[in-house]
């Protein structure tokens, strides 16, 4: 790299990340040739640069493969290493959003997941893709089938047992020391029709209506359904109003990780009719799950950008503590806690990170008295369907190890993250299997509600 190329990276890089539409329908798109010229340009970059080393494996595997090249240079490296550093990315956009110097609007364009994405999706389309991976991305198919009442009753007293992960792990490759979540038949939304809401007098404050649609998530429908309980119980006692939207598919990210593109298109024209129709009658838009939330903010408008309904949605979501922190600078949260929380920590999900939205969730539970949040702002390594996987389970868990180690050391009261599936990470690496409380959780308790 020449002293007027690391200038101009220097220069780019102090202004904003900027993101280009997913060309996911153009040919060039799934062209082979295009896609590994493509790769080697980027791949060649990364290997000059190397500030993602420690972020996951995708980059040491790259690192390690151009390092024992025979010239130690990308084009020497077997392209078959290509599919193994892909498969090692889990589109947690960290290295876009806090790392690379070289994201747009910097002339080397540099957008290493939306390239790994591209790439997963050309696998989709002309390699075998296995068995395993399309089954744990169809969180619909599923659930739905896990849920029925006697046989989610089997399914999770099966699963509980060294035999029944065994089959997990022979069949689906799903590692026996992974959490694995239950399935609950009285879902959330069977919970929510049953219950008799309070009629409330809402009041708009900035962006928020008062009034929102919760996007339940297929986790938070059937593996959690106390992650809407709870939300539901917080935002009614501080005068927000909280329905569900008649039909909800899943939101797509399982099958972005496996690059199932067209599976999320399917999934998007059921989902953005009835959730435009809310909008259009006044209401937001809050999900539990800071993967779902980022899906209708980020990469359904990047690969929908001419779809206006797509964008009118991705307007209108809002995390639930982004929401919370802005009704409270509005002054129309309530603080009337009844119960201190002690000390908290705090894992912060990649996927809540790259959204921008600093640390609500800490700053709202903060507001309760005697309580002392301390933030993790590192990868817990659960990542999807990754740290399942047996192949990479180890992997996920050293990832993960620095998040473990802060909470194990810490001596708090709680600990907690935004993201259920990551909290069950943290917990699967304590020598003492403490269960997380969800930040939803924990703001109910204080309240006493």
């Amino acid at each position: 790299m020449s002293k007027s190329d690391s200038s101009s990276a220097r220069e780019g890089s102090l202004e904003a990340p900027t993101r280009h539409p997913i060309a996911w329908k153009d040919p060039d798109y799934s062209n082979e040739q295009s896609l590994f010229k493509e790769l080697e340009r980027i791949f060649d970059i990364c290997h000059g640069c190397r500030r993602c080393f420690s972020l996951c494996n995708a980059f040491p595997t790259l690192f390690d493969a151009v390092d024992e090249s025979s010239t130690g240079e990308v084009e020497a490296v077997d392209k078959k290493v290509y599919w193994d550093v892909v498969d090692h990315c889990y589109l947690c956009d960290m290295c876009y959003m806090s790392k690379c110097p070289y994201v747009p609007p910097h002339p080397w364009n540099v957008d290493f997941p939306h390239l790994m994405l591209r790439a997963k999706a050309y696998k989709f389309k002309h390699h075998s893709v296995r068995t395993r991976d399309k089954i744990l991305s169809s969180t619909d198919a599923v659930g739905s089938i896990a849920g029925i009442p006697v046989v989610a009753g089997i399914v999770n007293a099966v699963n509980k047992t060294a035999i029944g992960r065994a089959m997990l792990d022979k069949t689906l490759g799903v590692d026996p020391r992974a959490p694995i979540p239950d399935y609950h038949s009285n879902t959330y939304r069977k919970r929510h029709r049953a219950k008799e809401h309070p009629a409330l007098e809402v009041k708009a404050a900035g962006d928020t209506s008062g009034r929102v649609v919760l996007f339940a998530t297929c986790y938070g429908n059937r593996n959690e359904p106390a992650l809407g309980e709870d939300l539901a119980a917080i935002f009614e006692h501080n005068g927000i109003a909280v329905t569900i939207a008649n039909l909800e598919r899943c939101c797509g990210m399982p099958k972005l990780e496996i690059g199932d593109l067209e599976t999320i298109e399917k999934y998007k024209e059921a989902n953005i009719p009835e959730l435009v129709r809310w909008v259009d009658e006044g209401w937001d838009i809050v999900t539990p799950v800071p993967s779902c939330t980022l899906m209708f903010k980020q990469e359904l408008p990047l690969m929908f950008p001419e779809d206006a309904r797509v964008q009118k949605v991705r307007d209108a979501m809002f995390d639930p503590f982004e929401y919370l922190w802005a009704r409270h600078k509005a002054g129309l949260l309530r603080t009337d806690f009844v119960r201190k929380l002690g000390k908290i920590t705090y894992h912060v999900p990649c996927h809540t990170r790259v959204q921008n939205l600093g640390l609500k969730t800490r700053d709202v539970l903060m507001l309760v008295p005697e309580t002392q949040v301390d933030p993790i702002e590192r990868c817990s390594g659960h990542n999807g369907t990754y740290g399942v996987k047996r192949e990479f389970r180890d992997i996920s868990m050293k990832i993960g190890r620095p998040v473990v180690r802060r909470v194990a050391d810490s001596d708090a009261d709680f600990y907690s993250s935004d993201c259920p599936m990551a909290g069950h990470q943290i917990e699967s690496g304590l020598d003492n299997a403490k269960a997380p409380t969800h930040p939803l959780k924990l703001l109910r308790m204080a309240y006493g509600i």
